[in-house]
């Protein structure tokens, strides 16, 4: 059988009247292309018209493989074929599986799921835009019709030839529409979970299109490449992050930032703005908070905004949204009428304003970053750009605790958006501990009392203040402000939480720094007359317990020095009398101050050094050094452990 089909036999053997549906079945079983090529032409407006049982049953008859290789024929992939027939084998056979493809059940099969490499190619080699324009139909059907459909566009080489062209299709052109609605659809349907790196590839490959048209169009497409790329890229430990670290070519990065700045720039809705804030910030997740202020060369064709003016851009837009946002949400809260509507309106407010603060919290680690030098930062961001945006980030983490002000005037402690704008303030103060210091000293109290809607502690409030707290506590006026609500005591409850969960996910971070907050608090109140309660004799039982097994330095010498600390305010006769604490808790609190003593320490780390001169000056040490090496006695069993290893 000639392996090419021939159309003008075909044409001639097809009758004039259009056959009964059986004489159309029949030509296509036939074992002649010249037979199955007639059938075709009639199939084709079988298609059409039929209803979804003929449909099946004419595809069953022709068969994926002849489709398939009417396809490689149109493509010029068949020896023997004429070159001024190729097109003819395109139309007919696009046409007749788009129609087949009509049905789900037809558009679902593998046999036409195969095609759609083939059917890719066709569009990134094809100039009529009529055939194109039924290719991208045709690639919606399957795409629609099964998981399996939608997940094949990821095949290598795939997504480049659907979309590498788009922007040079017409602008409003019906090319352009079914392209971007097959994007939509392959947005929304593609799972990325155990995707294999061959598919992730072709994922990569959607998003750097999207961020061409993201960055060349100005029409209502540039919108909707936006509002894919923040669907595609928003989603969290997605293994698509990893694959777009990979890619080499830097331009895509670059498109996305000319794009962000198109938008910002100019006169559209709030809403869309928020689109381009939450791309900003998925471009920062995905590549780090440098990708704000990096360097890149781009075309000569792409107008890009200096990096000092684009990171002001991008931060005083936050700016602006995060106010306004602000003063809505406490409009809806505190004074408007309570009803559905207005708790819908909250909801999303909240979730703008998330997104918002996640931006903002990585501007300010960008900004430290260059404020201490960090890193090729530096070189790109002149030092008056970070003084505008310091004065800037001061401003907005003003509104944000006066917001927490009015929270606390209506009696409010609970809520995910007032536990979000605690963390951003903690994030701020992290890096500079004593902006706002007045409003900070009224507020930390409530601050300490705030809780997420789902939560049924402050927990997570205190743990975003702790580099905060750890610095000011350095000072006799930041202990003072812990002392006066009793703030002490839920850091101590706070880390022996962490300490409780330690290995489920806790920041060991955070733990170092609720326990140098609590050393610099009783170093700096010694003459305050600290009441030794309750939450000290749990802190000493946990720190035991973090230390059982540690042999880890840092652990073992802070552990100690605040135990040494908290031992200085009571006597081991007060402790073996609380009901929680027997004789064993304190042979093993023993073992660990006699233990931190055989530690050594670097000799650039004066933190540690600092800690272990702390054990030696406690009161159990000074006890063993006058009463143990004179009189050789001790009814203390701290000194008695001490003597083992002096």
């Amino acid at each position: 059988m000639d392996s090419t089909p021939a159309p003008a036999a075909a044409a001639a053997e097809t009758p004039t009247t259009a056959p009964a549906f059986e004489d159309c079945l029949r030509l296509l079983r036939g074992e002649r292309d010249e037979k199955k090529l007639a059938g075709l032409l009639v199939a084709a407006n079988l298609c059409r018209a039929g209803d979804a049982a003929s449909v099946v049953e004419v595809y069953r008859a022709v068969g994926p493989r002849f489709l398939r290789r009417l396809l490689n024929t149109g493509l010029g992939k068949v020896e023997g074929g004429k070159e001024e027939d190729r097109e003819a084998y395109l139309r007919l056979s696009v046409t007749v599986l788009s129609g087949l493809a009509r049905f789900p059940e037809v558009a679902a099969d593998e046999g036409v799921v195969s095609t759609v490499p083939l059917i890719a190619e066709i569009v990134s080699k094809s100039s009529d835009l009529a055939i194109t324009e039924e290719c991208f139909e045709l690639l919606s059907l399957i795409a629609i019709a099964s998981d399996g459909g939608a997940h094949t566009f990821c095949e290598p080489g795939v997504m480049d030839m659907l979309f590498l062209q788009i922007s040079n299709f017409p602008d409003g052109s019906r090319c352009l529409e079914l392209a971007i609605h097959l994007m939509q659809l392959l947005v929304h349907k593609i799972r990325i979970d155990n995707m294999t790196v061959e598919k992730l590839q072709g994922m990569t490959s959607m998003v750097t299109s999207l961020a061409r048209l993201f960055a060349v169009l100005h029409t209502t497409v540039k919108f909707e490449s936006l509002h894919m790329l923040t669907a595609l890229l928003s989603q969290k430990e997605s293994p698509l992050h990893d694959a777009l670290r990979s890619v080499p070519s830097m331009i895509w990065k670059c498109q996305i930032r000319v794009g962000i700045t198109a938008v910002l720039q100019n006169r559209v809705v709030s809403s869309e703005k928020l689109q381009a804030l939450l791309l900003a910030e998925c471009m920062m997740s995905i590549l780090g908070e440098n990708w704000l202020s990096e360097e890149y060369k781009v075309p000569d064709d792409q107008n890009m905004m200096p990096v000092d003016k684009f990171v002001l851009l991008v931060l005083e837009s936050a700016r602006i949204e995060v106010s306004v946002l602000l003063n809505e949400l406490a409009y809806l809260k505190y004074e408007s009428s309570k009803n559905s509507q207005r708790d819908d309106a909250i909801s999303q407010k909240e979730r703008n304003l998330a997104i918002l603060f996640s931006l903002i919290e990585r501007i300010i680690k960008m900004i430290s970053n260059a404020s201490s030098g960090e890193g090729a930062v530096c070189q790109t961001i002149r030092e008056s750009t970070i003084m505008k945006a310091i004065t800037g980030l001061n401003e907005t983490v003003g509104l944000v605790l006066d917001f927490l002000q009015d929270a606390k005037d209506h009696g409010q402690r609970k809520g995910d958006d007032l536990l979000a704008a605690v963390r951003i303030v903690g994030s701020y103060l992290a890096e500079a501990p004593y902006a706002c210091k007045e409003k900070i000293r009224h507020l930390l109290e409530f601050i300490f009392s705030v809780e997420g809607q789902d939560e049924s502690s402050s927990f997570h409030s205190i743990c975003f203040m702790l580099p905060m707290l750890s610095q000011i506590t350095m000072e006799a006026d930041g202990c003072r402000i812990l002392a006066s609500f009793g703030g002490y005591k839920m850091v101590i409850d706070c880390l022996i939480k962490m300490i409780e969960q330690n290995g489920m996910m806790i920041d060991t971070g955070n733990m170092f720094l609720a326990c140098d907050t609590i050393i610099n608090f009783l170093s700096n109140m010694k003459n305050a007359h600290i009441q030794m309660g309750s939450c000290f004799v749990g802190l000493l039982k946990a720190l035991v317990s973090w230390t059982g097994t540690a042999d880890d330095s840092s652990v073992i010498i802070t552990a100690s020095c605040l135990c040494t600390l908290v031992l200085d305010l009571t006597t081991e006769e007060f402790l073996l009398s609380s009901p929680d604490f027997d004789s064993k808790t304190l042979e093993k609190l023993s073992k660990l101050i006699a233990r931190s003593l055989h530690q050594g320490i670097p000799d650039d780390d004066i933190e540690q050094s600092n800690q272990k001169q702390i054990i030696l000056s406690g009161k159990y040490y000074t006890l063993f050094n006058i009463n143990w090496k004179k009189e050789k006695k001790s009814s203390h069993l701290i000194c008695y452990r001490l003597q083992e290893v002096v």
